[in-house]
């Protein structure tokens, strides 16, 4: 692996993003900000860059990268559209929502592992979309982290995991999201399956296409085959310290452990507290708990706690919680 001096965080000033599109068409590997979480950008149409991110990243060759894109015209030329992947791109792009559809043969197997379809989104923030324009290239961007760990949501935690393995970061603030995007399969549109669920609902998406949206089982996964679409494997958004998950976290409990063990509430909790009690959003609101979700679990690995015990989001099934929930199921899944 390459270890270069860390990495330098650059602010998005138009002369820096003119450097860093320079860097892309090098084929060099550029961090960058999104509305979801930071990922690790290279030339979707150069094989040979795509593969830096898989090593930078320790990434298994059979997980699959998103494919970027500024704008629509851009779409038959990484993929081939249909009328179902059209109706969403007017909905919902930009913005977070990846399509599982079949690949154009300009894209390299490095980015597929090696299947007959991508995953493509246009991403909405400002900062990307000025990066992908100047550089005029589709970029393919997995999360920019080491493989397996929790995802990052600014430009720090992307230096603090992959500071000595890369050597650009374009900063965009903290993420606004904060949750990976949405993935829906589009091979076959009148089938449509849920891969990964964001923020962008299983209902809202079953709205825009009119029939019913599938979901997958959970955790079928496993790193030795190829996988449809990123971020499907068992174990994944993980923190060094052991997570458990509950349905709900009691007051009474807390108080028989021990503190050196973390409690992470949904809401903030009322006449509890302590450094070993934190919470994802004071009110309990899904949208600021997915913004905080990674950030927080990333601040109490840092704490040498022994265990973090999380408390499942609550709300609709097909809604929000889905998404916060899938993704700390996977933080708790056992080594």
């Amino acid at each position: 692996m390459t270890h270069h001096p860390r990495a330098r965080i650059y602010r998005g000033t138009p002369r820096n993003l003119v450097h860093l599109a320079g860097a892309l068409r090098r084929g060099e590997l550029v961090a960058v900000p999104t509305e979801t979480v930071y990922g690790l950008a290279a030339n979707a149409l150069d094989a040979r860059a795509c593969r830096k991110i898989y090593t930078a990243k320790g990434r298994p060759a059979t997980d699959p990268l998103i494919v970027h894109l500024h704008s629509l015209d851009q779409l038959p030329s990484v993929a081939v559209p249909n009328s179902a992947a059209l109706r969403l791109a007017k909905k919902f792009w930009p913005g977070p929502l990846t399509m599982i559809l079949p690949k154009n043969a300009s894209i390299p197997d490095a980015v597929t592992a090696g299947m007959p379809s991508v995953a493509v989104r246009m991403p909405r923030h400002p900062l990307l979309r000025r990066l992908l324009k100047l550089s005029g290239l589709p970029l393919a961007a997995p999360s920019a982290n080491q493989f397996g760990c929790v995802s990052p949501t600014s430009a720090e935690h992307v230096r603090d995991g992959l500071g000595r393995q890369i050597r650009h970061i374009l900063d965009g603030g903290p993420s606004t999201i904060g949750i990976e995007s949405t993935i829906v399969d589009l091979r076959q549109p009148r089938r449509p399956r849920l891969l990964r669920p964001g923020i962008i609902t299983k209902a809202e998406l079953e709205d825009v296409l009119g029939v019913r949206v599938y979901s997958l089982p959970s955790g079928k996964s496993s790193r030795s085959s190829a996988q449809l679409a990123p971020g499907m494997l068992k174990r994944h958004y993980s923190p060094k310290t052991p997570v458990k998950l509950h349905r709900k976290i009691s007051h009474a409990e807390v108080r028989r452990h021990p503190l050196s063990e973390a409690w992470v509430f949904l809401a903030r909790p009322r006449h509890l507290t302590g450094r070993n009690i934190f919470w994802l959003a004071p009110n309990g609101d899904l949208r600021r708990a997915a913004r905080h979700l990674f950030h927080r679990l990333r601040e109490v690995d840092a704490q040498a706690f022994v265990q973090i015990h999380v408390e499942r989001a609550r709300g609709q099934p097909t809604g929000l919680a889905t998404a916060i929930n899938d993704r700390l199921r996977r933080a708790a899944a056992s080594r």
